[in-house]
């Protein structure tokens, strides 16, 4: 089944309602650019989106061998430069805490699972974005 995000954008600054049907959440620009910084900006939603699936891929991870495990922090930082031919360049470093009753070998391995959850593996796949359309149109193929 496909994932599905429906979004409403509000006459303030750049704010907008994200729904995925079930929930909401804001998005907004940050003040530089010329949003109200009242949400997640675009990229704070997609590194989320990744720092979510790796701590729930460890927690999943542990469970499933019932290793006991406590808190999962994780920290994500993001920077985006722009090649010459004015392609983008990104690079997300990962840091993650593992709170429980674990060997080092344990350790490590979740930290491997966390590296090959899907969003992370995801974003490493291969992409085609098709072109915006009016609502009610169809991409013809």
């Amino acid at each position: 089944m496909a994932t599905k995000i429906n979004i409403k954008s509000l006459p303030i600054g750049y704010q907008s309602i994200i729904s995925n049907g079930r929930h909401s959440i804001v998005g907004d620009e940050p003040i530089t650019s010329k949003g109200t910084d009242q949400g997640f900006s675009p990229e704070d939603l997609l590194l989320s989106a990744l720092a979510s699936c790796k701590v729930a891929t460890v927690r999943f991870i542990a469970r499933k061998k019932g290793w006991t495990v406590r808190d999962v922090d994780a920290k994500l930082e993001m920077s985006v430069k722009r090649n010459p031919d004015r392609s983008l360049a990104t690079t997300v470093t990962v840091q993650m805490e593992i709170e429980g009753d674990l060997s080092a070998e344990q350790r490590a391995e979740l930290l491997y699972e966390a590296d090959n959850c899907y969003v992370h593996r995801m974003i490493k796949g291969e992409w085609t974005i098709e072109n915006a359309v009016p609502f009610g149109e169809t991409v013809e193929a």
